[in-house]
C-alpha cells in the first residue's frame, strides 16, 4: 500500500533509562509516557547480591552507569534516567550528583536519578515533610531517610517490608497498607519507594484517601525526565501530574474546602487496579525454574511464590520516630 501521502515514519522523542538487572516493571514506565515520546531501556550487568546497601552501591557504580548510557547512545535519547532509587540515594546528595555528572560526561545528554528527582518533585508540590513507604530492609530505609534529610526535608514517619527480593511481585493491597500506617505527623506528601515496585494504579486511590499528594518511585523519573525534553507525563488523577488534583483532595484542607471531591471522580470510575504481577516480566530465576506452585499457606490472588522471602505477611514494619520497629 502507497503510505507515501502520510509523509513516511514520524520521528518519535526518545527517553533513554538505566534500570538495575533485576527491574521488572517497563510496562508501567510506559503508562506514564504520552504517544509522541518512546523509551529506551537497558539494564545494568547482573550481580548475585540481594537488595541492600551493597546491591545499591554495586549497580551504581560510575562506570557501570556510563557504558549503560553509551549503549543507549545508539537510539540517540534527548535524556538518560537512572531509574533506582537506592541506588541514587545510597551516596547522599553529592553522590547523587555525582552519578548524574558521570551520566552527562559518557552520553553527552542531561542525565537525572530518581533519587534526583524525587527532591524536584517535592519542591514542585511544596512539600518539606513526608511520610515514607518502602519495600526495603530497616537498613536501607535508613538511608533513604538520611538522603532526604541532607536535602532539608523531614521523614515524619515510615513503614517498610524488610524485602531482599522479589520486590515486583508486592502486590497493591501491601502498598496501601503501609501507606495508612506511615502517615503519621502531619505530612505534606507521601512517598513510595522502589522502582520495582508496582504504583500507577494505587496512587489516585491513596490520594483521595490520605488528602495529600502521593509521589512514586517511577512517577518521579518519568514526570522528571519528560519535563527535561518539554513534554508532560500522563497520569489521571495524579497531584504531582494533574494540576486538578492539586485542587482537589490530595492538596486540600478540610477546613476551607467546600466540596473536598469536586475535582475528583467517583471511585467507580476510578481507572481499575490490575495485578501488577499479570504484565511484571520474570525474573532470570523463574524463566530457568519455572513459577513455583503456591503453598498450601500461600493465597494464590497474592501471585508469590512460598520462597518469596521475608517481609510480605511479616511487615509492614512501622518506624515513625527512629526507635524499635514494630509490627
Amino acid at each position: 500500500m502507497d503510505v507515501s501521502f502520510l509523509g513516511g515514519p514520524q520521528p518519535q522523542r526518545g527517553v533513554g533509562v538505566v534500570a538495575p538487572f533485576d527491574f521488572a516493571l517497563d510496562r508501567e514506565l510506559w503508562r506514564w509516557v504520552p504517544d509522541e515520546v518512546s523509551l529506551h531501556l537497558t539494564r545494568t550487568p547482573f550481580v548475585p547480591v540481594e537488595v541492600s546497601l551493597d546491591l545499591a552501591r554495586l549497580v551504581s557504580e560510575h562506570e557501570t552507569l556510563q557504558d549503560a548510557v553509551r549503549a543507549l547512545s545508539a537510539v540517540a535519547p534527548e535524556v538518560a534516567a537512572y531509574a533506582c532509587t537506592s541506588g541514587s540515594f545510597v551516596g547522599g546528595v553529592a553522590g547523587e550528583r555525582a552519578m548524574c555528572a558521570a551520566m552527562t560526561q559518557a552520553g553527552e545528554l542531561p542525565s537525572l536519578t530518581t533519587s534526583g528527582a524525587l527532591l524536584e518533585a517535592l519542591r514542585e508540590i511544596g512539600a518539606r515533610r513526608v511520610a515514607v513507604v518502602t519495600p526495603y530492609t530497616r537498613s536501607v530505609t535508613d538511608s533513604l531517610e538520611d538522603y532526604l534529610g541532607e536535602a532539608g526535608i523531614t521523614v515524619t514517619g515510615r513503614a517498610y517490608l524488610g524485602l531482599t527480593r522479589h520486590i515486583w511481585k508486592v502486590p497493591y493491597r501491601d502498598v496501601v497498607d503501609m501507606a495508612r500506617e506511615a502517615v503519621v505527623g502531619s505530612p505534606d506528601a507521601l512517598f513510595i519507594s522502589c522502582t520495582n515496585l508496582p504504583t500507577y494504579d494505587v496512587i489516585p486511590q491513596l490520594e483521595a484517601e490520605l488528602r495529600m499528594p502521593v509521589l512514586s518511585a517511577n512517577q518521579v523519573t518519568v514526570w522528571a525526565a519528560l519535563r527535561e525534553i518539554g513534554a508532560q507525563a500522563v497520569g489521571p488523577y495524579q497531584a504531582l501530574l494533574d494540576p486538578a488534583a492539586r485542587r482537589g483532595p490530595a492538596g486540600m484542607a478540610s477546613s476551607t474546602v467546600a466540596d473536598p471531591m469536586a475535582s475528583m471522580p467517583p471511585m467507580t470510575s476510578m481507572p481499575p487496579m490490575a495485578d501488577p504481577a499479570a504484565h511484571a516480566e520474570p525474573e532470570p530465576e523463574a524463566a530457568l525454574a519455572g513459577a513455583a506452585s503456591p503453598g498450601p499457606d500461600v493465597d494464590p490472588a497474592d501471585g508469590l511464590d512460598p520462597g518469596f522471602g521475608p517481609g510480605i505477611g511479616e511487615g509492614p514494619f512501622l518506624d515513625d520516630s527512629g526507635g524499635p520497629s514494630t509490627i
